[in-house]
């Protein structure tokens, strides 16, 4: 992988700007983490309606916010969300549906996710409760990186919660901890380039790179599955496993504990935002 020049001209500058990462001290309650957040992105672009956060890179760039729009109107993608609502309605053996088994049949719930269940003593996402319900009804999980099965099914049935608010939360001291091994790993510089998450997605959020507008990190986590050149579906893992191997780091395995950490600090960072799932990005 070659270095491209927009990332050699930054890297002299990224222990200058360290000190500028909205790191809030490790015992930070987390709406203190996220109002900071808030802030300091409204400081440096001011006007942006925090809403708008939810279209990432988009936001910079009236025109192709509006190029956005036409896709959308007309989604090439939609023989994918096809699939996954095919996937979505067709009964298990035992005759039951996700809707039977999901809490209000599925809808309106993808913002509560991450979520930890003190009962079990684990962190659930989304697509860990969709494999509950299949395991519950003498299903075999789907693979987290299944793009045909996980991926579509995703898709489609995030799209159910679209307009919900983004509401993560984090009320035990389990919880806690689970968002705190996020919040590092989210600061945390990897890989050969050494880079974190909020090299990119805080300090040089707004900038260009790889000829790309680097989206915030507030926001983000509101609109996956996402459609890359309208057909590359990308879960939030699958985004971060790529996010990884563009700084030369192995990834993770999607579903594994250190995604889930991130994906609920990640989260919790958009609470408030509305949920736009299954959208086109360049």
């Amino acid at each position: 992988m070659i270095v491209s020049s927009a990332l050699r001209r930054i890297l002299p500058t990224l222990v200058t700007v360290a000190a500028m990462l909205v790191a809030a001290p490790t015992n930070a309650a987390p709406e203190d983490d996220r109002g900071a957040m808030v802030r300091m992105f409204q400081s440096r672009f001011p006007g942006v309606p925090l809403d708008d956060y939810v279209y990432g890179g988009l936001m910079f760039n009236a025109a192709a916010r509006r190029h956005y729009e036409d896709i959308m109107a007309f989604p090439p993608f939609e023989p994918d969300l096809d699939r996954g609502k095919a996937l979505w309605e067709t009964p298990f053996r035992n005759g039951r549906t996700y809707a039977d088994c999901l809490p209000d049949g599925g809808r309106m719930i993808a913002g509560r996710y991450p979520t930890y269940d003190a009962q079990a003593k684990r962190l659930v996402t989304f697509e860990m409760l969709l494999n509950d319900c299949r395991s519950n009804n003498g299903e075999a999980a789907y693979r987290f990186d299944d793009r045909d099965t996980m991926g579509v099914l995703t898709a489609y049935a995030r799209s159910l919660s679209d307009g919900m608010r983004m509401d993560i939360r984090v009320d035990s001291p389990e919880a806690l901890a689970r968002y705190e091994s996020g919040k590092a790993l989210f600061h945390r510089r990897i890989g050969q380039m050494n880079f974190s998450c909020a090299n990119c997605h805080v300090t040089n959020a707004g900038k260009i790179m790889r000829m790309e507008t680097v989206s915030p990190a507030l926001g983000q986590a509101t609109h996956f599955p996402v459609f890359r050149g309208g057909d590359s579906l990308y879960t939030l893992h699958a985004r971060y496993t790529r996010c990884m191997q563009q700084v030369r780091a192995q990834p993770f395995a999607m579903g594994s504990d250190a995604f889930n950490d991130l994906e609920y600090f990640h989260s919790y960072l958009s609470n408030g935002l509305p949920l736009k799932a299954s959208v086109y990005r360049r």
